[in-house]
């Protein structure tokens, strides 16, 4: 196995935690009968450029044809897009003129907000089912995967971009290199690209091992994903570092020949931070699978005990990250009863794996469980606002990640 973006030989592994099915693939009670298949979750470290990444088990078109997470169930990541929206507008001067193109759009969860205000755009969704709820909505969204050759047909048409966006998109794509040059192609002489995702730093300083999934095929540092883009000479002009997922990036990006944008401190500042921290030693990223096995053991110990007392335990969300988390640490309906979760398209389905049955939030109101496991730890002050009627009977909050929190 080669390094997806400099083909350097593969050989240090960074974290095993596997094997799995894929994160996405919800279960019918029919599909309980039947066979899913497995595939290593095995994490490796590039030596050359320290990008860290999952070999390719399936394709995308496999994993996100058709597809079950929908943004818009969530207020926390609803409110940031319309944030998002609003800083574009102010910062760059995106108005009615404007074209922006949304890669991985979803369900138009942010692109309403573009269009509320009369600013023409663009949604790019590979999964069809997803892509079909925001043309309903009325956002101009166009069901397919993005690169070069969908980036030089939109050029063509005439649909270059004045603000080219993605979130949680880069770390899906297993042809980095051709997605990255798709970019390029079609981001207008002095457009602006912003992506977002979880960040690398965060990920391993507080073991947030369950943001490994097979649907994401890279995890990158800043120094990394600055080298990627400038391969395609596109030039990082500033970073944000943001809460959401954990702690995730925001990285804006320039054709390298425009001169109207300068570097900010914030690119120098967190490249050197990243460098103190040990992001351009290999040792570092070795260090990290003793952490996992640490935290495993810490969920488990937990949940023996709490059993062991014969407490009831649930589970809140249905979130990719959580099956992770499940099926590493061998959690099944021994430990968690069931789980909650607001999307439709999840509920009276099973968790991959785990097969947890998946149930309508109000299960927990009827059921009064001792403890509610949050399995989207990265939205725990929105769940335990929304749940907070647990106490009520003495119920209590589990938060895993980084440490297992009782709340």
């Amino acid at each position: 196995m080669n390094c997806r973006f400099c083909n350097t030989r593969l050989i240090h592994l960074f974290a095993s935690v596997g094997p799995s099915p894929l994160s996405n693939s919800y279960l019918t009670k029919e599909q309980l009968h039947k066979m899913e298949p497995y595939y290593p979750l095995d994490v490796y470290v590039c030596e050359n450029c320290f990008l860290v990444q999952l070999e390719e088990f399936e394709s995308p078109k496999n994993i996100f044809s058709d597809y079950a997470y929908l943004s818009s169930y969530s207020d926390t990541w609803l409110n940031h897009a319309r944030t998002y929206v609003q800083k574009m507008i102010d910062v760059f001067g995106i108005d009615k003129k404007s074209h922006v193109v949304e890669i991985a759009s979803n369900d138009g969860y942010l692109l309403q907000y573009f269009i509320e205000k009369k600013i023409p755009v663009l949604g790019i969704e590979p999964a069809a089912n997803v892509a079909e709820i925001a043309k309903q909505k009325g956002i101009p969204t166009e069901a397919i995967f993005f690169g070069a050759k969908t980036a030089q047909r939109l050029a063509t048409e005439g649909k270059h971009a004045d603000l080219l966006l993605g979130n949680n998109v880069l770390a899906h794509v297993p042809d980095l290199n051709d997605f990255v040059a798709g970019l390029k192609i079609l981001l207008k002489p002095h457009g602006v690209i912003t992506m977002e995702f979880p960040h690398l730093m965060r990920l391993m300083e507080e073991t947030q091992f369950d943001t490994i999934y097979h649907e994401h095929f890279s995890y990158f540092s800043f120094l990394t994903v600055k080298k990627v883009f400038e391969e395609h000479e596109l030039t990082l002009f500033d970073v944000e570092e943001l809460s959401t997922h954990g702690g995730s990036l925001r990285i804006y990006a320039k054709h390298e020949e425009d001169t109207m944008k300068p570097i900010s401190e914030r690119v120098i500042e967190l490249e050197q931070r990243e460098i103190n921290a040990g992001h351009t030693d290999i040792n570092h990223y070795l260090a990290f699978a003793e952490k996992v096995q640490a935290v495993k053991r810490d969920i488990l110990s937990f949940l023996i005990k709490a059993k062991n007392e014969g407490k009831i335990i649930v589970g809140y969300g249905a979130p990719a990250k959580g099956n992770t988390l499940l099926n590493y640490c061998g959690v099944r309906t021994d430990f968690i009863d069931y789980t909650v979760d607001k999307n439709p398209y999840k509920q009276r389905r099973y968790l991959p794996g785990s097969r947890i049955p998946i149930e309508a939030p109000d299960k927990i109101r009827e059921t009064k469980p001792d403890y509610v496991f949050i399995l989207p730890w990265n939205l725990k002050g929105e769940i335990m606002e929304q749940m907070s009627f647990i106490h009520e009977w003495g119920g209590r909050f589990v938060i895993p990640i980084p440490r297992v929190e009782i709340m």
